[in-house]
């Protein structure tokens, strides 16, 4: 039976290369998760801000934790894998 995460959100840019090294080791982990682009999104980026404290990309919020930029020790401990 495949391993179940919790809600996954990336907060990125198109432009943003850590955002997309983020999508991609998300991606390699099979971990499902839904992008919110910053850049077209005004209330999305609010939103972003208000739970980060940052308005700097990327954020990801994984259940109820929420890392800021590209920190690969800190997803994985977020979503249990070794």
């Amino acid at each position: 039976m495949p391993k179940s995460f919790p809600k996954v959100t990336v907060y990125s840019t198109p432009v943003c290369p850590w955002c997309v090294k983020t999508k991609e080791f998300l991606k390699e982990q099979n971990v499902p998760f839904q992008e919110v682009n910053v850049l077209a999104d005004r209330s999305a980026a609010d939103e972003m801000i208000r739970k980060s404290g940052q308005m700097g990309v990327p954020v990801v919020e994984i259940g109820n934790e929420v890392i800021v930029g590209f920190n690969k020790s800190a997803m994985k401990k977020a979503l249990d894998i070794a």
